[in-house]
């Protein structure tokens, strides 16, 4: 599926979103959607989380 397929499937889904929920239920779908992205860029390697889930060491 290509990019631009993927963005228009979003879109259509955020619209349906607000058009039922409101703008409370957008926002929800806009950072769930955001939550999302990151967890699907981390599984496929293209985002480094480490530096977020390791904390800073003392010593």
């Amino acid at each position: 599926m290509s990019s631009a397929a993927i963005g228009l499937f979003a879109g259509l889904l955020l619209a349906l979103v607000a058009a039922v929920g409101g703008f409370a239920m957008f926002l929800l779908a806009l950072v769930l959607g955001g939550v999302g992205v990151a967890v699907g860029l981390a599984v496929d390697g293209r985002l480094d989380v480490t530096g977020a889930l390791t904390g800073r060491r003392r010593g």
